[in-house]
């Protein structure tokens, strides 16, 4: 496979977008232990990746915690709150 983004790194047998691919999956544990074992080894070596992939987390989670059906609130100034 070859880079899709400017200046992304190959690292630990993954390119950083192949790594951006499998986050969503990283956290909900649907990896398998060999794709878990890529991933960490590149985040392990990887500045950019590490620094992304302690934020995206807290992201997710404060997505999804919000109530999309809500109409009290218009979705944008929820998710702003909720990444607060």
């Amino acid at each position: 496979m070859t880079p899709t983004m400017k200046g992304e790194r190959h690292v630990g047998g993954l390119w950083c977008s192949e790594v951006l691919a499998l986050l969503t999956r990283y956290l909900d544990g649907d990896l398998t232990a060999d794709e878990l074992a890529l991933v960490q080894a590149h985040v392990g070596g990887c500045d950019a990746c590490a620094r992304f992939g302690g934020a995206f987390p807290q992201a997710i989670t404060a997505l999804r915690g919000v109530d999309a059906d809500a109409d009290d609130v218009d979705l944008s100034d929820r998710v702003l709150s909720a990444l607060d």
